[in-house]
């Protein structure tokens, strides 16, 4: 069985396809600048060189026939027929307290997503598009849908309300849902896998340390508590996000600098964070580089950085009762050396006794960085979310009456 799998965003489709008898990439890639006539479409066979072409792309719809079009391609292409892909399944940002799990596609399920575009008005509507085009493409092609929030409707009411008015939670569903729940859930996983432990048994803290981040408690594997709230924006300090915050910073600068709603939103989660207290880079590699060589900026923002990720592990650690393992996973958590080291020199009063030769190590698959004798074990996962939606796509599929 072959699964497609879509990461449709406004301007954006990303694409990888698997073959689930092992699991394998047979192909991946990319249409960039969708809605323009210089659209840029990447192609990586498995075994091939790469493809890439620019063209006038303007919508979802044609930017899906040209991935299929690829794939089927007699020279660049992995299969002989759109036939030979059993279903397709897509990432969804944001499912309300609708979707607790993964979900065929039907017309309630379009209906309800179409319903939370208010919650992640950025997301959901690309999302929406991507189902839509392939709809259009391969009309009698099963689709999936998998949440990013789905992983984080086990947490108890205590980690997920406000203490605003509940009216607002009943009127409106102000609360915390939290993201990247496809990539704790896997790495969560793959922890428990490696440790060879029940993943039941273990209290964990998945760091998902990339341009967006989040700490994740994970006990008994269920989310417990999470740092993103009922947006991507709280939370950790990140490339561009402020992260937590007094909300009464939001009103008293609006009122001093005379900016809107979509202006002071557009300052919170487009132009803070790393990249405002440094300002230099939203990216870690550019921040190390320049507090290395002696930026007292950079230094400050990394600083802060890492400062924040040791306040939720330890929060989170209470929040728990106690800790088994501590997870850096994404872009920089699986690649900064210098970052896993800062925090978790931060954390010795909890037991963390960092292996300096292990964390140096360059490595793409689940390793321990610990010492033997630590009380907690760090791991450094790579995270694979395309892998997840690909397995949760594969079993809904097999389940479901279409397929049987």
């Amino acid at each position: 069985m072959k699964v497609l799998v879509i990461n449709a965003g406004s301007s954006s489709l990303k694409y990888q396809l698997y073959n689930m008898m092992d699991e394998s990439v047979l192909a991946s890639g990319r249409v960039e600048r969708i809605g323009m006539d210089s659209s840029i479409v990447t192609h990586e066979p498995a075994d091939k060189p790469e493809v890439k072409n620019v063209s006038e792309i303007l919508e979802h719809t044609t930017a899906v026939r040209r991935v299929l079009d690829l794939l089927t391609d007699a020279k660049h292409g992995v299969i002989s027929s759109i036939n030979e892909i059993h279903a397709v399944g897509h990432r969804v940002v944001h499912g309300g307290e609708t979707f607790k799990q993964s979900a065929l596609v039907t017309n309630d399920v379009k209906v309800e997503i179409r319903k939370l575009f208010d919650l992640a008005p950025l997301h959901n509507p690309a999302h929406m598009m991507g189902i839509l085009a392939v709809e259009e493409n391969m009309p009698d092609i099963p689709q999936v849908v998998v949440f990013d929030t789905a992983f984080h409707q086990t947490m108890p009411q205590q980690s997920y309300l406000y203490a605003i008015p509940m009216v607002l939670y009943r009127r409106h569903k102000v609360r915390r849902y939290g993201f990247h729940g496809t990539s704790h859930a896997y790495v969560s996983d793959q922890a428990a896998k490696f440790l060879n432990k029940p993943l039941e048994s273990l209290s964990m803290v998945s760091c998902h340390i990339g341009n967006g981040a989040s700490c994740t408690a994970i006990k008994d594997g269920k989310s417990f508590d999470t740092s993103m709230g009922m947006t991507p924006l709280e939370g950790l300090m990140m490339g561009t996000r402020s992260g937590d915050l007094d909300p009464a910073v939001v009103p008293y600068v609006m009122n001093k600098e005379d900016l809107s709603v979509s202006e002071v939103n557009s300052m919170l989660n487009k132009h803070s964070g790393l990249q405002a207290i440094s300002g230099l880079s939203s990216d870690m590699r550019e921040i190390t580089d320049a507090m290395n060589e002696g930026d007292k900026n950079a230094k400050l923002a990394f600083d802060m950085y890492t400062y924040r990720i040791r306040k939720y592990v330890g929060a989170y650690a209470a929040a728990m009762n106690g800790l088994d393992t501590i997870i850096f996973t994404a872009g920089v958590g699986e690649n900064s050396v210098v970052l896993r080291k800062a925090v978790c020199e931060g954390l010795t009063f909890l037991g963390v006794e960092l292996d300096e030769e292990r964390n140096s190590e360059r490595s793409k698959v689940t390793r321990r960085i610990s010492t033997d004798s630590s009380r907690i074990t760090v791991l450094v996962v790579p995270t694979n979310e395309e892998l997840l939606i690909a397995r949760d796509t594969y079993a809904i599929i097999r389940e479901s009456s279409d397929y049987n």
